[in-house]
């Protein structure tokens, strides 16, 4: 072949690679996972340049090491020292190291070999360079050429696969930080919601988790009754965050807050052109698909509305207001209401049919006057969530528990967490005692009513033996840790010593 042909042929080969290098790019670029990524250009680079063996090294600067997640050949994770090693040395000198015969130079990492049971002839090692900031973030390495030693050619073909790589990798490991990032904020939110969100050590509040508990992984329809300011709306949090639907969406609705005008359009949806410059709109049975609908103040909907509820229900399809054409949706139907259902059907003012199909499981919240035991440890809860948001530590004297305790609280749940929300604004010491409590809080009406107490005792002790008991159930929690204990309850650690003592508390 004359020199013509051969600089022809030459050139025909880098053509045809470079091609591929831009074939490969684009699957690069479409690969979002960080282990199938790496794994893709190490075969395609082992393929293009005819090599035996190619790695990729991710460097650690931090701690100053080069490891390997994909080795092609190998299943083996390889994690070894930056500064030992040709792979190191390109990675922190950012140059490329060609070498023919690599136990015949002094950089060569033998150690490798004998980790991996592999032996290496001729190597070939480029930097991996982030093109946005120059950053070096690893080492392109390829071993063994089939046929005689890596050349000149090899190295700019691996150099543009390397810096093609490099920006895949960067996205892949962006979009693996925002994943993570994702699953971080999905943990926080159904944390919050969870069972243990719910605070309550009386019975009534047991039961209720209880059964939460059992039917978490169930799409059963569940009817929520009870005053306002009980939580009902955190109870149907609790039922999808923990449920099967967790990651669908959970959509809420406050049906008293709906004009009748716009009852079904807000339910079923629209289309467009039923009226003069009205566009479609999916409603929020469509909205809900796949997850949890919760419906609030079920019992202000009018009757005609409660009807196509109904056949949603049964036929698991809604009709958009106009359409022509039904849309099934899966949703699983929490509803919640602070009237009394039955004595609505019995006025006639709520479909008996819809009712026993909204009330599969019902669960009543009850008021706060009626699970007075739990009003020191609601009061404690919701005093380290203002702390927490305020910056400040702050402790509730036994003076204000006992006030709390024997207050009527006609709010109930929500009217104790916003009354502790004012105290912490408003707080003048460390301790919040009887003087700062509002005097919008009235007093218990029934005056023939007995005293919340612990076997005939005293509010006064009722609330120091809850105190104790919540001070030696958190410290047996936490080990004995007395920090981790003080922040818990909503006090500084000083605070938590002196009761302790008082108490009698070891820890």
């Amino acid at each position: 072949m004359s020199t013509a042909n051969q600089v022809a042929y030459s050139n025909s080969r880098l053509h045809e690679k470079l091609s591929a290098i831009l074939t490969i790019s684009q699957q690069m670029n479409s690969e979002r996972d960080l282990s199938t990524l790496l794994d893709l250009v190490a075969r395609e680079a082992t393929r293009l340049l005819e090599a035996d063996r190619a790695s990729i090294f991710l460097l650690d600067r931090e701690n100053l090491q080069l490891w390997s997640k994909v080795a092609l050949g190998s299943e083996d994770i390889i994690r070894f020292d930056a500064r030992k090693g040709i792979a190191g040395a390109a990675a922190l000198t950012g140059k490329v190291i060609n070498v023919s015969d690599a136990y015949t130079d002094a950089r060569f990492n033998s150690s490798i070999d004998l980790q991996t049971g592999y032996r290496t002839r001729s190597l070939l090692a480029v930097p991996l360079q982030n093109l946005i900031d120059g950053e070096v973030v690893g080492a392109f390495e390829v071993l063994n050429k089939r046929h005689g030693a890596f050349d000149a050619e090899d190295e700019e073909i691996l150099k543009s696969l390397a810096a093609q790589a490099a920006i895949a990798i960067q996205t892949a490991r962006s979009i693996g930080e925002l994943t993570k990032e994702n699953a971080h904020l999905w943990h926080e939110v159904e944390g919050r919601y969870a069972r243990h969100r719910i605070v309550g050590n009386s019975p009534r509040i047991q039961t209720i988790l209880q059964l939460i508990e059992r039917i978490r992984d169930s799409s059963v329809n569940v009817l929520i009754s009870g005053e306002s300011g009980t939580g009902k709306d955190l109870i149907a949090k609790a039922l999808h965050y923990s449920s099967l639907r967790a990651r669908r969406p959970f959509v809420a609705l406050n049906c008293a807050a709906l004009p009748e005008s716009l009852v079904e359009t807000e339910l079923f949806g629209i289309e467009k052109g039923v009226a003069t410059g009205v566009n479609s709109r999916m409603g929020q049975f469509q909205a809900a698909d796949g997850g949890t609908l919760f419906l609030d103040e079920i019992g202000d909907l009018s009757l005609a509305a409660q009807a196509k509820i109904l056949r949603v229900l049964e036929a698991k399809v809604v009709d958009r207001v106009g359409g022509r054409t039904s849309i099934p949706v899966d949703v699983r139907v929490l509803t919640a209401s602070n009237k009394d259902l039955e004595a609505e059907i019995k006025k006639g003012n709520f479909r008996e049919d819809l009712y026993y199909r909204l009330k599969v499981i019902h669960l009543h919240m009850p008021s706060l006057r009626d699970i007075r035991e739990d009003i020191p440890l609601l009061a404690h809860h919701f005093l380290a969530e203002s702390c927490r948001d305020s910056g400040r530590e702050l402790e509730l004297s036994t003076g204000v528990l006992r006030r709390m305790v024997e207050k009527e609280w006609p709010g109930n749940v929500r009217q104790l967490q916003n009354e502790i929300k004012r105290l912490v604004a408003c707080a003048r010491k460390s301790v919040i005692t009887e003087e700062d409590l509002g005097e919008g809080i009235p007093e218990i009406r029934n005056h023939t009513r007995k005293a919340a107490d612990v076997d005939g005792a005293s509010i006064k002790h009722a609330v120091e033996e809850l105190e104790r008991r919540m001070i030696g159930d958190m410290l047996q929690t936490t080990g004995n840790n007395q920090q981790r204990t003080a922040k818990a309850l909503g006090l500084s650690r000083q605070g938590l010593i002196n009761k302790m003592k008082r108490y009698r508390l070891h820890g």
